[in-house]
């Protein structure tokens, strides 16, 4: 062999391995910057007259299911209150790696109610993903619905139908497993999910994919799985943006470990309980990309401030947090 020779695959070596340096490095410096600290925000709501009725006047609540659902996770929570000024929200936000809108009952039309909350914490939320401050969000249930109904403008865009304390497995599109929140799914929660009564529905308003086109939703938002309801009524029931992390099911993972009421079926079985563990660790994951540092100040802290009251003998709660304010 020539010394040019001997000199030009030294020189090629020598590429390759800085090369294999370079991404080396690049996968430590990624890896470094994953937040194992998280921070996500539940948003809280308003409370029914029923509910006000047995537990007195709060100014809002959050379900502990919900608290429960991310701390198993390995997240910590914020509550994050209604019927505040923007610049409380955009403080919130500064601070925390992602929000939760949970399920529940209110309408989209009150005053400083949940809706307008959601409305501000959604805008923020495209606002940072738009210059690259990775923030995600998650719906469940009404906040699927109100994610959907913010995208579309404000308009309304739900069907009306009937899915009341149904179990039922995903109906997958033939393209779910090139979404984000799916492509990382184990085959057995595939499985689990396509097959047995695993997804918990207690919903009377619906998405469809024909409002979805409708209100110019299909372009950014991918549909990965419908069903039908009681009824044969096909309604969508998972989706993500294309274009920012946002997330939302129209059933409940978080009651498979955390809600007991008797009269619902919901399954509480192992097969279960490993499918609700698979979307409360994807969320988590999603907000450990954020570099959002938490700082407690006066007006800001963890769910850890708050006790929670007992009321699963009396709503379909096992447990609530109240708030006054």
């Amino acid at each position: 062999m020539s010394a040019s020779c001997a000199d030009t695959m030294a020189r090629a070596l020598c590429a390759v391995l800085l090369v294999c340096v370079a991404a080396a490095s690049a996968a430590t410096l990624h890896a470094r910057a994953l937040n194992n600290r998280p921070v996500i925000g539940v948003l809280s709501q308003e409370v029914s007259p029923t509910v006000a009725g047995i537990y007195g006047n709060h100014s809002s609540y959050i379900a502990a299911s919900y608290v429960k659902f991310l701390e198993g996770a390995g997240a910590r929570v914020v509550p994050i209150m209604i019927a505040q000024n923007s610049s409380y929200y955009k403080d919130v936000v500064s601070r925390i790696n992602g929000v939760l809108f949970p399920g529940g009952a209110t309408y989209f039309d009150n005053q400083q109610g949940y809706a307008d909350a959601g409305a501000i914490l959604f805008s923020l939320a495209e606002q940072l993903n738009a210059r690259g401050d990775y923030f995600p969000l998650w719906g469940t249930c009404l906040g699927f619905e109100l994610i959907t109904y913010l995208a579309a403008g404000r308009r309304e865009h739900r069907a009306w139908c009937d899915s009341e304390n149904e179990m039922l497995p995903l109906d997958f599109k033939p393209d779910f497993a090139e979404s984000r929140l799916f492509k990382s799914a184990s085959k057995e929660v595939i499985k689990i999910l396509s097959t047995e009564n695993v997804t918990p529905n207690f919903h009377h308003w619906c998405i469809t994919e024909k409002n979805m086109t409708k209100f110019g939703l299909s372009e950014d938002w991918r549909v990965m799985s419908t069903n039908k309801d009681s009824d044969g009524f096909e309604f969508v029931s998972t989706i993500e943006s294309r274009s920012r992390p946002f997330y939302a099911t129209m059933f409940h993972p978080e009651k498979i470990g955390y809600e007991w009421k008797e009269k619902h079926r919901t399954p509480h079985d192992a097969h279960a309980v490993l499918t609700m563990q698979y979307f409360a660790d994807f969320f988590v994951n999603e907000a450990r990309k954020s570099s959002h540092k938490f700082s407690p100040n006066g007006e800001i802290e963890l769910i850890y401030q708050y006790q929670p009251t007992y009321t699963g003998n009396r709503t379909i709660y096992q447990q609530l947090y109240f708030f006054n304010y």
